[in-house]
């Protein structure tokens, strides 16, 4: 599983970092990026649903690889 911000989306509510600090990280203007190359470690599948859904602008996704 691999989670994806979409940057053009991104409006730095920062809920994704919050909720799963493991996947995802901010740069200095505050727009999410994912760690390790967006790749959901074992574990935090549910951390990864919870940046989805909580995302106000829609800009996460995942996909299962």
């Amino acid at each position: 599983m691999r989670v994806h911000v979409d940057q053009e989306k991104c409006q730095g509510h920062n809920r994704c970092v919050v909720l799963a600090p493991d996947l995802f990280e901010v740069d200095k203007y505050g727009t999410a990026w994912t760690k390790n190359d967006g790749v959901v470690p074992p574990g935090q599948e549910e951390a990864a649903q919870l940046a989805v859904d909580n995302c106000p602008e829609y800009a996460i996704t995942f996909t299962d690889d």
